[in-house]
């Protein structure tokens, strides 16, 4: 079937974006997720190719686009090659939405023309140690100062994605106790300089996948925030995260789809070339079965995301319809590249192969952005149960 959800500028972006993976990143990918970053100077690159302004209005410097199907774009061509932009997607896909929809008129002129030239760098900090999904739960405060001119920022926050390199993070914090009524009242989102005294990065975490992404724990003690840098009015944070939650779970959808996708195509690629017993291994009936099986669930996947995509950009897309295309993408992907990699034998387990980065990378799918179970949850809700 003719996919429709993509027209011609998006196509070109594609060849744009393809090109530049080439050429700029899969001949060091392996250094970089060694390291466990994306070097700096890489973020400058990917705003001189204009990746980080996609979004922004024209007058702070961007290309003044309203669709996330170029987001969409970049998911797709990262994932047919097996790599990833380290915290570019945190920047672009969660970040810059708060800040456009949120931002003052100052705050928009101050931030936005070094965020698309990717000299600021920016990190969202919501989870805390021992709250997971809770956001309601954080125990970060900042207290405003008695003359009114700051706040004082006291907490720590954990899987951090950027937070290593970030300049700028939107950090969530109470500034105000819960009420008996409301847990989620009193959030607030401040948007905090790195170099700030008392400001700390912690561990950089070792995880299972998504190597090149630096994850880091954060730490504030003391540290003085302008008021000029409150993101929006106080305490109504919990309402913003709600608000931007459907676009970051469609984002995640698409790349789980993207993933599977791409892990069909390395699996296809592979059992043509490999042979068993004296013939190839795309001639036993049981690799063609399992491919046509996979390729089904990926053809699911994309009608899911696509669907998605043009619902989200026509601004109809609700939380229940989020939740749903990423519970099913995330958990199919999980499947589909799990039979991909066993079509691969043992080389499948072996990292220098994309198709071993791609099972690493889908596990944290089901799990950040919401859970799997938090989708369930969503869902049900959304049916009456």
């Amino acid at each position: 079937m003719r996919r429709t959800v993509f027209h011609d500028d998006h196509e070109a972006f594609r060849r744009t974006v393809r090109d530049f993976i080439e050429a700029e990143v899969v001949p060091v990918y392996p250094e970089w997720a060694a390291q466990g970053y994306v070097p700096r100077d890489f973020y400058k690159k990917l705003g001189d190719l204009g990746v980080f302004g996609i979004e922004v209005p024209e007058e702070y410097g961007g290309a003044g686009e309203t669709s996330f199907k170029y987001n969409a774009v970049i998911s797709e061509e990262c994932a047919r090659a097996g790599v990833s932009f380290g915290g570019s997607s945190v920047h672009t896909a969660l970040c810059l939405p708060y800040i456009l929809a949120y931002g003052t008129e100052e705050q928009k002129q101050r931030w936005l023309p070094a965020f698309v030239s990717g000299e600021m760098m920016t990190a969202i900090a919501m989870t805390e140690p021992g709250t997971g999904s809770d956001l309601a739960g954080m125990r970060t405060t900042a207290k405003l100062s008695e003359d009114g001119t700051h706040y004082v920022l006291n907490g720590a926050k954990t899987f951090i994605t950027g937070g290593a390199q970030a300049d700028r993070v939107l950090v969530c914090c109470r500034t105000a106790p819960p009420s008996p009524e409301d847990r989620r009242a009193g959030i607030s989102i401040l948007v905090v300089d790195a170099s700030s005294e008392g400001y700390a990065v912690g561990r950089t975490l070792d995880k299972l996948g998504l190597k090149s992404s630096d994850t880091a724990e954060l730490s504030f003690t003391d540290v003085k925030v302008p008021v000029e840098d409150l993101l929006g009015e106080e305490g109504e944070a919990f309402g913003y995260l709600a608000h931007n939650l459907p676009q970051e779970r469609l984002g995640i959808a698409f790349g789980a789809y993207a993933q599977a996708a791409a892990a069909v195509r390395f699996a296809k690629e592979y059992v043509k070339e490999r042979t068993v017993f004296g013939k190839e291994v795309a001639s036993f009936q049981n690799t063609k079965f399992v491919l046509a099986d996979c390729q089904a669930d990926v053809d699911a996947m994309q009608a899911v995301v696509d669907r998605a995509l043009e619902a989200h950009d026509a601004r109809e897309l609700t939380a229940a319809d989020a939740a749903s295309a990423k519970l099913f993408t995330t958990e199919t992907a999980a499947h589909v590249i799990d039979k991909c990699l066993q079509l691969h034998g043992g080389y499948g387990y072996m990292t220098e192969y994309p198709i071993s980065r791609l099972y690493a990378d889908t596990r944290v799918t089901r799990i950040y952005g919401g859970t799997s179970e938090v989708m369930r949850s969503i869902i049900a809700k959304s049916m009456g149960l």
